[in-house]
């Protein structure tokens, strides 16, 4: 079961790349290595859903083969029998889990984010796309139609030093690379024309017109760094000394400290998920498992886990935009399973 959810968020990724750089004349080597630093990402994700579908078809095989009967009959108490080595190896596998997650987790992102700045400095229509609206941070970019020779029409959103909104206009432009460092391309504007708008008069403006014009455009504007490094590649204790330095400066700004606090208790509670669908692999097995107990515990555990990947991710938008408490947004769907696995356990020990 490792291998299939392995699998299966591996062709996900290789999907999501070959979309993005399809056509791009990224060399094959570079795709590669984004695909390799992919790995832990791909690794902290499998062990949960794995650990709930494995122990639910070996414990449904167990049923169907009237093991748990044969262990009753002589005496014995299936229920404690099993659920003792059962939440021994949930541990064991939440320890492996949160080992990727808090190591190799990180180390992978900051190799991926490097990669990809390489990938983007040698080709930049890796992110520049024909008739697209590129969100840069706070910037926006507007671009026509892009060929190699160029774009057809760019309109560039940003802010002057003061704030004010400035709207770049310009027709046919070129993307080149660049080799000074934070910087990950050159945008060679032809006849632009610059409008910066007063936020503080809305009647005055600035007018600015040009033969050429060059506009650098940083690293920064593709990697979400505000604090100089994203939380996703931080270890926990790392995120633990920057949430400590966060809430001592009041110039902090709350949605930005939550996302170091979502990050922290993503790493926690996605590990020990394994451990949390341990326990409900046991009464679910035992109860639905008495007939294709293998079948049924491959069916039940791929729509679980389908369904806990789906809280999951609704959790972390809806706290990284809602400004919601990181602890209880990530670990809301763990509770959910173990409320879960009480309910059943407690009909299994009816029947």
């Amino acid at each position: 079961m490792f291998l299939f959810y392995f699998l299966i968020f591996f062709v996900n990724q290789i999907l999501v790349l070959m979309l993005k750089l399809l056509g791009k004349n990224l060399p094959f080597w570079d795709v590669v290595l984004l695909i390799y630093y992919s790995l832990p990402s791909i690794l902290s994700q499998t062990a949960p859903f794995a650990t709930l579908t494995g122990f639910l078809m070996c414990l449904g095989r167990m049923n169907t083969d009237n093991e748990i009967l044969i262990l009753r009959a002589s005496g014995q108490n299936p229920r404690l029998i099993i659920l003792v080595p059962v939440l021994a190896l949930g541990l064991l596998i939440s320890g492996f889990s949160f080992f990727i997650n808090d190591y190799l987790f990180p180390a992978g992102m900051i190799k991926y984010r490097e990669q990809y700045l390489i990938s983007i400095s040698r080709n930049p229509f890796v992110e520049i796309e024909s008739n697209s609206v590129k969100k840069l941070r706070e910037n926006t970019i507007v671009t026509g139609e892009v060929s190699k020779n160029g774009i057809s029409d760019v309109v560039f959103f940003d802010k002057d030093e003061n704030y004010n909104t400035r709207i770049i206009v310009a027709g046919n432009s070129s993307i080149d690379s660049a080799e000074e460092t934070g910087v990950s391309m050159h945008l060679n504007m032809n006849d632009p024309v610059v409008a910066v708008l007063d936020n503080q008069n809305s009647k005055k403006f600035e007018l600015i017109k040009a033969k050429k014009m060059t506009l650098n455009i940083f690293e920064s504007a593709f990697i979400d760094s505000g604090y100089g490094i994203d939380p996703g590649e931080m270890t926990t204790y790392d995120l633990r000394q920057q949430i400590k330095k966060m809430k001592a400066d009041e110039n902090t700004v709350p949605q930005d400290l939550n996302r170091y606090i979502l990050e922290y208790n993503r790493k926690y509670s996605f590990s020990f998920g394994a451990l949390f669908f341990a326990f409900l692999a046991l009464p679910l097995a035992l109860i639905f498992g008495k007939q294709n107990g293998v079948f049924a515990g491959f069916i039940i555990g791929v729509v679980i886990s389908v369904l806990y990947w789906s809280l999951i991710w609704i959790f972390i938008i809806f706290g990284s935009r809602t400004g919601m408490n990181g602890f209880i947004a990530m670990w809301i769907p763990n509770f959910v399973v173990g409320i879960a696995g009480f309910a059943f356990y407690s009909i299994m020990m009816r029947q």
